[in-house]
């Protein structure tokens, strides 16, 4: 494994700050300054950390995969409530279950990441001995070493079962010093060493970022990490530090309106964003997801993530939510079930949501109902049903299981097409579960759809086309179908990577 690609994105990045270019997030590649320069001055070193968030989220590798957002996309084609448009460009493989090591998605997944690691190990060893005020450099680290946290959260998530299914199964390698050309590629590590140095790196940016104010959401403040916090302890079954953490994380933010919940989900100053990734017309590579995610706006391209039917049925009538459904009536989209929830902007943009309050509320109710506290579970799942104006849970004689499963399933409802559907199925260790929409005879329930001409006609409702793995056996929990493939070019370059 060869990881230096470091130079040329922050030689790039520094040229940014010394030309006063006005886009902040640039990546154009050169090598005219000197890395003494780059990591001589804090401020330098504050670009490059803008340089690294630039390239993880609006780097093309093709336009199914448009930066981080090809993560949180490919996770909800493959769950549960995505009914992928099978024949349309984009994520059919994944909803299909069939990534091969050399696909595409797959090697620029790893990439991604691995590349966003070794740029923060580069700023994290060196920014010490850079000149600057001691408050700059805690805001540029902390922020750095948050980044590698959420990127390692991700690989540990995604390429190896659950923590509570066996912390000393080997998941990816570690890497926490800058790489050269010369580097020896690492053989895979623990879950337990992994998740070790993702905590380690978020108390210290927790301690670092303590009296952070950041200019923009898409900057790491204390809420950031506090919400990385709680979904790492989500994530290793420490529920009191999973509640707690999630409470700090969503303290200074509020729920939505219904009317800005009916806006399209592309605002970064949304009242409810804890985190995200802004863009902008002449920056707007990751905008490109909106082509997948939007299913009501006739500029949407590939539209292709449709609902399932049966997701529907998961809500209440009076739920604002459900007003996000309708069938589709335009040519060749007959019978598809949309969700409505992403819109582009009028200018064909889109801001990506990272992290919300509501997700942080929903794991405080699941940290306290794991922790058996089922009365304060309760208090924050009917929280945010209430700012839904779905029904109330009642608990009244309701198990542990049965509260554990109300949450689960609002997860779901809250969270459709934010990332979450494949991690869920993972830390849970349960079975994806994609049913027929059929009638009694097994032929496709019918809806009444609206033609452009605004006439009305019945047609059998499309619904998921995937019903069981590849190979045919029925889906289950802990399937190797679940976890992505180590990319083959990682297997043809490192070769301790299986040791």
């Amino acid at each position: 494994m060869k990881l230096n690609i470091l130079t040329p994105l922050l030689l790039s990045a520094l040229l940014v700050s010394v030309s006063s270019c006005k886009k902040e997030l640039t990546t154009t590649p050169t090598t005219a300054v000197s890395a003494s320069l780059i990591y001589g001055d804090v401020d330098n070193i504050e670009t490059v950390l803008n340089g690294t968030w630039a390239y993880m989220n609006d780097t093309y590798f093709t336009y199914a995969n448009p930066g981080y957002s090809t993560i949180l996309r490919t996770s909800d084609a493959m769950g549960d409530d995505v009914a992928i448009i099978t024949n349309k460009y984009g994520y059919r493989d994944a909803y299909q279950f069939t990534l091969s090591t050399n696909q595409t998605r797959l090697n620029a997944i790893w990439t991604i990441m691995y590349k966003v690691i070794d740029n923060c190990n580069n700023i994290i060893t060196k920014i010490d001995a850079a000149s600057g005020s001691a408050e700059k450099k805690a805001q540029v680290k902390g922020q750095a070493l948050a980044l590698r946290a959420n990127s390692y959260l991700n690989l540990a998530t995604y390429y190896q079962f659950s923590y509570l299914k066996d912390p000393q199964a080997k998941a990816v390698p570690i890497y926490t010093s800058p790489t050269e050309a010369n580097t020896q590629g690492k053989p895979k590590s623990t879950l337990e060493e992994v998740y070790k140095l993702i905590t380690a790196d978020l108390s210290q940016a927790e301690t670092l970022l303590a009296s952070y104010s950041r200019p923009v959401k898409y900057k790491i403040n204390i809420d950031v990490v506090h919400g990385l916090q709680a979904r790492t302890y989500l994530n290793m079954g420490n529920w009191a530090l999973a509640a707690e953490k999630a409470a700090a994380a969503r303290k200074n933010y509020t729920y939505m309106t219904a009317a800005a919940y009916y806006n399209g989900f592309n605002d970064l100053t949304n009242e409810e964003w804890i985190w995200g990734h802004g863009q902008k017309p002449d920056q707007s590579t990751e905008s490109y997801t909106f082509n997948f995610l939007d299913v009501s706006s006739s500029s949407s391209y590939y539209y292709s993530f449709m609902a399932d039917p049966n997701f529907k049925l998961l809500f209440d009538q009076n739920d604002i939510r459900t007003k996000l459904f309708s069938w589709d009536g335009l040519p060749s989209r007959e019978g598809y079930l949309r969700y409505a929830k992403f819109k582009f902007r009028a200018d064909q943009t889109g801001d990506i949501v990272l992290m919300r309050s509501s997700e942080m509320t929903l794991i405080q109710a699941e940290g306290l109902a794991r922790n058996s506290d089922l009365q304060g579970a309760v208090q924050y799942l009917n929280e945010l049903r209430s700012a839904r104006n779905a029904d109330l849970f009642v608990l009244g004689s309701k198990t542990k299981e049965d509260v554990i499963a109300a949450i689960l399933v609002e997860r779901r409802k809250e969270l459709w097409g934010e990332g979450f559907a494949l991690s869920d199925i993972l830390r849970t260790q349960s079975a994806l579960v994609r049913l027929p929409y059929n009638d009694t005879n097994g032929n496709p329930i019918q809806v009444v759809v609206t033609t452009p001409d605004g006439s009305t006609k019945t047609v059998g409702a499309k619904q998921h086309t995937t019903l069981k793995f590849p190979d045919g056996t029925a889906f289950k929990p802990n399937s190797p179908y679940y976890l992505f493939n180590i990319p083959q070019s990682e297997l043809n370059t490192n070769p301790n990577i299986n040791k």
